[in-house]
């Protein structure tokens, strides 16, 4: 019987041992042209705005660059130009992000202040995420802001099935809590009761 843990000739005729983990060889040296293929990736699989493709470069830099021991400093440079020419092309656009963004969050019922936040959390310029805001309320003639949240509001109630969506005998007791909800969703309060208390036979 053949002794445990015995080296054997590997296929470059070394001994190895089949129980000692393969040392792993350093990740290769950033540079330019690997930096555009990460990018690359990214922008294939995700919709993404200028600061998320920054952010996820600036990831992937600080990674590799300490499992080669190296500072990722002075790989900031390049990171901008990586940035800068996705945009020069065309790969990413934050006025196209966001109002895609805002159609998305607006379909699932999120708010005014809500899809502003959320916006903002994935980089989007302020005049920008203003700018998208006032294209959705161009889009829909002598229609005020309020009633694009009260559309919205009635959404997350559906999708949360709070008040009129849930059971009738039930309405009354969930009533306060249902309002939470809503104004944790960044609705106002005359909103969220307007939601709340909405006659199922009234909604349209």
């Amino acid at each position: 019987m053949k002794p445990p843990f015995v080296a054997e000739p590997g296929p470059n005729g070394r001994l190895a041992n089949k129980d000692r983990p393969a040392e792993r060889r350093p990740p290769g040296p950033v540079s330019a042209a690997w930096l555009q293929r990460v990018a690359l990736y990214y922008l294939e699989r995700y919709s993404a705005s200028t600061e998320m493709l920054r952010r996820t470069l600036a990831r992937r830099v600080d990674k590799r660059a300490r499992l080669r021991g190296e500072d990722p400093a002075p790989f900031a440079e390049m990171i901008d130009a990586t940035v800068a020419r996705a945009v020069s092309a065309g790969l990413v656009d934050d006025v196209r992000f966001a109002d895609m963004r805002l159609a998305t969050l607006r379909r699932r019922g999120t708010s005014s202040r809500g899809a502003a936040a959320k916006l903002a959390a994935k980089g989007v310029p302020r005049h920008v995420v203003e700018a998208a805001m006032q294209a959705e309320r161009d889009a829909i003639p002598d229609v005020e802001a309020a009633d694009i949240d009260l559309q919205a509001a009635r959404a997350y109630a559906k999708r949360r099935r709070l008040g009129m969506h849930r059971r009738p005998d039930t309405r009354a007791l969930h009533r306060d809590r249902d309002l939470g909800a809503l104004a944790r969703a960044g609705f106002s309060y005359d909103l969220a009761r307007r939601v709340v208390d909405a006659d199922p036979d009234e909604v349209e």
